[in-house]
């Protein structure tokens, strides 16, 4: 009876897994949302931007790899010619070891002291100061040299842990290039329109190449340059510097910044600032020419204390620019905003961006 009331219950279970699981399949499966024709194209696009903005920062890269591996070549050779040199100077320091070991330079000693005249005592004391300069010289030389080699190795080490950084980032950079490649080959199968759209990714490439690139840096140029001056406008604009016993805060409203930017280059006649929640936002249309930018600012200490933009997204016409592209205008052009340069001896502590307006916090230098 145990037996039957165990086989029964359990064909029950099996029973009721069974509906459970059929239930589950009939269940409605979400669907990934479908793009509109348009963002299947905007995609394709952007994806063949991003693939040919990736394939500079791989020649980049590939430059940097064959210039650190002709360093290394160089300091192979020198450290082959060290290692010569620091054997020949082993050897004469040898020498020198053992004469002083032996004995040896203590019968100049004995001969000083066994002087017949003033005369030979001078001659002797000068013959023993070439002497034991020499040998000086001599076990100087050696260690230096063998300094100098070790130095060289080092070298050599940080080069070669460079050059292993320097190809994991160009394979990296390659993989993501033939990932894109494969996702545009994916999506223009089976279309009857592949071929123009190919033609479309063409002229996007030229246009951006021959036009779009160059208007993009003239903006960062522009702004770089009129944020070199902002310390001195602030300074000319005190109100917008609040000072609190040993505290002092900088606040500078968006409309203010847009003035102050166009004061310095008509080019922001079209180009307007926003902070929003953390972020800076930049956005203007010129000549047919849409560029929008989204970045923050954070607190850096070296070179020197300042805040520093970071580009988060960088639009050309509506196509996102991948991150190769963000991070060489980052280093092209300097965007920050250096505190001490306004007061020496103040720092920045903390920076923010919300309701309109960019703040500063300082501190004194300690």
């Amino acid at each position: 009876m145990a037996f039957h009331r165990i086989y029964v219950r359990g064909r029950w279970l099996f029973i009721l897994l069974v509906i459970l699981m059929l239930a589950i399949c009939k269940l409605p499966v979400m669907a990934e949302p479908q793009l509109t024709e348009d963002e299947q194209v905007n995609q394709i696009l952007e994806k063949s931007l991003s693939i040919v903005e990736i394939d500079k920062e791989i020649a980049r890269i590939q430059a940097e790899k064959e210039k650190v591996a002709g360093d290394m070549s160089v300091t192979d050779k020198r450290i082959v010619q060290r290692e010569q040199e620091i054997k020949e100077k082993r050897e004469e320091a040898g020498k020198v070891l053992r004469a002083y070991y032996m004995g040896e330079r203590e019968l100049l000693l004995r001969a000083i002291i066994s002087f017949d005249s003033i005369h030979d005592l001078f001659a002797m004391l000068d013959y023993v100061d070439i002497i034991f300069s020499r040998d000086r010289n001599t076990l100087d030389s050696y260690t230096k040299e063998y300094k100098s080699l070790k130095e060289e190795y080092a070298k050599l080490d940080g080069r070669k842990t460079e050059l292993e950084d320097i190809e994991n980032r160009l394979q990296t950079q390659r993989s993501r290039v033939a990932q894109l490649e494969q996702q545009i080959d994916g999506q223009l199968a089976g279309r009857s329109d592949a071929d123009r759209l190919r033609l479309l990714m063409q002229e996007l490439t030229n246009y951006w190449e021959s036009a779009g690139l160059e208007e993009v840096e003239q903006y960062f140029d522009a702004l770089s340059k009129a944020m070199n001056k902002l310390p001195s406008w602030i300074e000319d604009n005190k109100k917008y510097l609040e000072i609190n016993g040993f505290n002092y805060t900088i606040h500078i409203p968006e409309d203010a910044l847009n003035a102050f930017l166009r004061e310095q280059d008509k080019r922001f006649d079209d180009f307007s600032f926003r902070f929003e929640d953390g972020k800076v936002i930049a956005s203007g249309k010129h000549d047919n020419m849409e560029i929008a930018v989204s970045g923050h600012y954070t607190v850096e200490e070296k070179p020197k204390n300042g805040i520093v933009f970071h580009v988060d997204e960088l639009l050309f016409n509506g196509f996102a620019l991948p991150d190769t592209t963000r991070k060489a205008l980052e280093d092209k052009f300097d965007l920050g905003f250096y505190p001490g340069d306004i007061i020496k001896f103040i720092q920045a502590k903390s920076v923010e961006m919300k309701d309109k307006e960019l703040t500063v916090y300082l501190k004194m230098k300690l």
